[in-house]
């Protein structure tokens, strides 16, 4: 295959992974706490042969990742009791089936069994891990700025509210839930406000100019290979004829 249609399919395929990024962040720009994900790129460069006088290395584009875009997105009051916006870098501990993850989802409500909950319905967790349940009858709901949980009968428990060192390193899972390796610091730094979801931190506006760039890019790279194959046909055809 000639070099220029390696190079156009490396373009290719980093585009087709910069859209779908695109796509999911357009996708949950109403998603309370949602991150803005974006792709990462880098020349990478093919030797194609080991005599050095013949080497001609090809530079390819290589997606190797992608980050986050951790600017809070707008705070919103509901004025729904069990809505709560972080303020500050701070995730909320939720309990899930591989263990503590982490959100920035704020809107919350009760399951059949008095659990704190989730909008996809995973428990949020305590400052011990465990699930967060409400004693049944209980109807003043307080939450502190420091994550304390209380009602007209006393404190019921705290929120697990975790800082990082490096944001980067929490991993999508899906669900506006991330995860982890690294160990979760103490939330100086982050306060909880009652009635109030932070909602996303998506542009819809920048997102949609981003999809059209990349769709133009991705068109004019298709040209280019269909140019260059159309090309190769033509010399295929006039060195048959010289035969």
């Amino acid at each position: 295959m000639d070099n220029s249609i390696y190079i156009a399919i490396s373009r290719q395929s980093a585009l087709k992974g910069q859209m779908n990024l695109v796509a999911n962040n357009i996708a949950n720009m109403n998603t309370s706490g949602y991150r803005a994900q974006h792709a990462l790129f880098e020349e990478y460069v093919q030797e194609q042969d080991s005599i050095a006088e013949l080497n001609d290395p090809i530079s390819m584009v290589q997606n190797y990742g992608q980050y986050d875009d951790m600017r809070a997105g707008p705070v919103k009051t509901t004025g729904n009791t069990l809505d709560i916006a972080l303020q500050g870098p701070g995730f909320l501990g939720v309990v899930t089936a591989g263990g503590i993850e982490y959100t920035r989802g704020g809107n919350l409500s009760m399951n059949t069994n008095g659990e704190l909950v989730t909008a996809t319905g995973f428990p949020v967790a305590d400052a011990g891990g465990a699930p967060i349940i409400i004693p049944e009858g209980e109807r003043e709901i307080v939450f502190g700025k420091d994550g304390t949980i209380s009602s007209e009968n006393g404190v019921i428990g705290e929120l697990m509210i975790s800082e990082f060192d490096n944001y980067q390193n929490l991993t999508p899972q899906g669900n506006g839930l991330y995860k982890t390796e690294d160990a979760p610091l103490p939330a100086d730094n982050t306060s909880v406000m009652q009635g109030a979801v932070e909602g996303s931190n998506v542009n819809p506006i920048l997102e949609m100019t981003r999809m059209i760039e990349i769709s133009r890019n991705y068109q004019s790279t298709h040209k280019f290979m269909q140019g260059e194959h159309d090309l190769q046909l033509d010399s295929i055809k006039k060195l048959a004829r010289v035969s």
